[in-house]
């Protein structure tokens, strides 16, 4: 039968109608049917706010299913082989986002060579070194990863190292889109975190705590675009500087984005406001980059202005020496004036002083006279 979707808000929403009633039982709470996805017709399997606290229904998936979203569920762990025999060969996208999962244990994810787009956003995966590094090693084709906020808050010191495991293991030498925004993410010691990802293009970083660039692009031949928004950016040094300039200097485009980050206006920012006048990388809304004498008060901030002055002076010049400036302009001012009403009234002023000049003149000859004569007497 055909009724009006209840389609969940997902990154794209369905048509205006899907039939349903051709779910197996054990998917008897999901919706099943063609609708639009990703600006096509594909057939979905829709299991969101199911109440599914296992996984044991996904092993009895349709044969023609494209997109599986099973979200906003509770399933802790994703055992082996979760997906049973089906042999999935249409299966294009998985979204299982929000089901608070922890463990994906190796081999969960089995018989999904054809997928191209995975979500796993908003869980809680652990990083722990004892589960297996090989989850996605499945993915033969996958192009997409999605891995917001997916992972525990209390990420160990070396997650960057059990991530670069995870991607090493897994082979994802197809992928071109990476999403690791809001996980907490403070530093990444690994420098080569992610250079196995052979073809990656688009990595997003925005919204952790990260404060400097600590990982190595040059090995990426085909990446276009760094997200490294609303992260703890204070400045970024020399070195950092040259290994983004390294893609455009070899003929690579390069985007980046490093929106609302606490530049300091210290000493270090000269460097860098320098870099974002010659630099060939395109910096993402550059004239909009601020900076602030100390990030950790409530100051306004100022801009970088890049449209007037090659000169950081012009930018973040401190309200003292502002007001210093105006007053030593305003002093200067005076000045003319004063001398330009003594040189248009130089008559009047010359009648009136001669008099007294000429009076204390006299004064001091009839005194020089008077002492002149008493040292005589004395002798």
């Amino acid at each position: 039968m055909t009724m009006m979707a209840k389609c969940p808000i997902i990154l794209l929403l369905c048509l205006p109608t899907i039939t349903f009633g051709l779910c197996p039982d054990a998917l008897a709470k999901c919706y099943c049917g063609e609708a639009e996805y990703l600006f096509k017709k594909q057939y979905i399997v829709n299991c969101t706010n199911t109440g599914f606290n296992n996984t044991i229904p996904l092993q009895k998936l349709p044969d023609n299913v494209e997109v599986l979203i099973f979200t906003g569920n509770n399933v802790p762990e994703l055992p082996i082989n979760l997906f049973g025999n089906s042999s999935n060969n249409n299966l294009k996208i998985i979204d299982m986002s929000n089901n608070k999962i922890k463990i994906i244990h190796g081999k969960a994810y089995h018989k999904v060579v054809n997928v191209e787009r995975l979500i796993l956003n908003h869980n809680e995966l652990t990083t722990d070194a004892s589960h297996h590094p090989r989850l996605f090693s499945n993915f033969q084709n996958l192009l997409e990863l999605h891995l917001t906020d997916a992972f525990d808050d209390n990420s160990p010191e070396n997650f960057a190292s059990l991530l670069h495991n995870i991607f090493l293991e897994s082979d994802l030498i197809k992928l071109r889109k990476l999403h690791l925004e809001q996980n907490e993410i403070r530093s990444i010691k690994d420098h080569m975190l992610f250079c196995s990802l052979q073809n990656l293009m688009d990595l997003h970083l925005g919204d952790n705590k990260l404060e400097h660039i600590k990982f190595k692009i040059n090995c990426l031949r085909h990446l276009r675009f760094i997200d490294l928004e609303r992260n703890s950016i204070v400045y970024l040094n020399k070195d950092e500087l040259s290994e983004l300039d390294v893609l455009p200097h070899r003929g690579q485009n390069l985007t980046i984005d490093l929106s609302e980050n606490p530049f300091s206006c210290g000493y270090q920012i000269e460097e860098f406001f320098s870099w974002l006048n010659t630099t060939l990388v395109n910096v993402r809304n550059k004239n909009k980059l601020k900076c602030k004498h100390d990030p950790k008060n409530s100051d306004e901030p100022l801009f970088l202005n890049l449209g007037q002055s090659c000169h950081l002076k012009q930018s973040v010049t401190t309200n003292t020496q502002e007001s210093s400036s105006t007053v030593t302009f305003l002093s200067l001012i005076i000045v003319a004036i004063t001398l330009l009403l003594i040189y248009t009234n130089r008559e009047v002023i010359k009648n009136k002083l001669l008099p007294v000049v000429l009076s204390l003149s006299q004064k001091v000859h009839y005194t020089t006279i008077g002492k002149n004569e008493a040292h005589e007497m004395d002798v």
